[in-house]
């Protein structure tokens, strides 16, 4: 992939920061000499930038003065600019890199992508409901032209929170496109969009591997108040283990905290499994924690999978068999379905599921089987 000129890198930052408010409290920009140290680059590197966003009416030059903000910028067609909400970003390594590859994407198109707050996101903390309202409000007050929004979980009110949002944005004609899951419960849709992988078949994949290698007995685990991709995957689990002939147990899904050895203990109580699938890493990563106080060992006394295939997955004990999340390919998708939504509002609702691949390393016992 081309690599985007430093001219365009600086003059996309910059339209970000303006989309963001950060220069609104002057209307001036810093001068091209304050750039040029900030950037570490040449005055006529900075000085081609700004004439981009001029060229986009954003700014307008006066001789001797400086460079300011249009006051009538917002209604100009340049400023097109998208919005992200996304609760789990700078927590969640796929979030990370669905949302770096749709602000290149945006920057590749000429459009600003809002951070939320900043030009990107912040690793100190999770967003809360209050301050996604209050980024939600500020995207329709700004007119953003749609939002990529991926729904909150693991809290016991997220389900309003997310309506309210999408309704909110939808009431104020912003297109929404669904990132990951949706914002209700499976196997219900939402009429948005929705770009993620199949998690129906992904937790197919995964019981089916399992009990190829010899599992019988299999369990789901995963935390509270998890969204609706979780019961995605546990349908398709099941619907593997009926395709074999096995009895789907009553308690097949197990909910809590899998850093919790009390928890861990609970669950192999009496040894009635003998493989996991955890619905992501880093559940499938504080389970194995928990199990190696205990002393089981694994896959030896239990097979683990979880769902991602995060960065660390490969660097645990015991190298984690997993379903990969083509991140590239749903900001790929997704930025497609958000310049179509755009372009014709009365569409129907689509739901773009990717293709899961199962990566496969010791953890399942593929290996031992062998």
């Amino acid at each position: 992939m081309k690599k985007t000129p430093r001219h365009q890198q600086i003059s996309s930052e910059l339209l970000s920061e303006i989309l963001a408010g950060k220069h609104d409290h002057s209307n001036r920009l810093p001068s091209e000499a304050q750039l040029v140290m900030r950037f570490k680059v040449s005055r006529p590197t900075v000085a081609r930038a700004l004439l981009d966003l001029k060229a986009k009416g954003v700014l307008e030059r006066r001789a001797g003065s400086g460079t300011y903000l249009r006051k009538d910028r917002d209604a100009h067609p340049g400023l097109r600019h998208l919005g992200l909400l996304v609760p789990g970003l700078g927590k969640i390594e796929i979030m990370d890199v669905i949302c770096g590859e749709l602000a290149n994407l945006a920057r590749v198109n000429d459009l600003g992508m809002h951070w939320g707050g900043s030009t990107c996101p912040s690793a100190d903390k999770s967003m809360s409901i209050d301050e996604a309202e209050g980024l939600c409000s500020r995207y329709i007050a700004t007119g953003v032209s749609g939002v990529f929004f991926a729904p909150f979980e693991h809290t016991t009110d997220n389900e309003a929170a997310n309506r309210r949002i999408t309704e909110r944005l939808s009431h104020a004609g912003i297109p929404v496109v669904l990132i990951d899951r949706d914002i209700c419960a499976f196997p219900q849709r939402s009429p948005f969009d929705l770009v993620g992988i199949d998690n129906f078949a992904g937790g197919y994949v995964l019981a089916d591997h399992l009990i190829k290698l010899g599992a019988k007995r299999l369990a789901v685990v995963t935390r509270p108040f998890s969204a609706a991709t979780i019961e995605a995957r546990k349908a398709g689990a099941s619907a593997a283990m009926h395709a074999h002939g096995l009895t789907v147990p009553r308690d097949f899904l197990h909910a809590g905290d899998p850093g919790d050895v009390k928890f861990a203990r609970k669950l192999i109580a009496g040894r009635q499994y003998d493989a996991v699938i955890c619905t992501n890493d880093h559940t499938a990563a504080q389970l194995l924690q928990s199990l190696t106080r205990l002393n089981l060992k694994v896959p030896q006394n239990l097979r683990l999978v979880g769902f991602d295939d995060v960065r660390y997955a490969t660097l645990l004990a015991v190298p984690l068999t997993t379903i990969q999340q083509p991140c590239r390919d749903i900001a790929i998708t997704a930025f497609n379905a958000m310049r179509e939504r755009i372009a014709n509002p009365t569409l129907p609702a689509r739901s773009l599921l990717l293709t899961p691949r199962l990566v496969v390393r010791e953890s399942c016992g593929t290996y031992a089987a062998k």
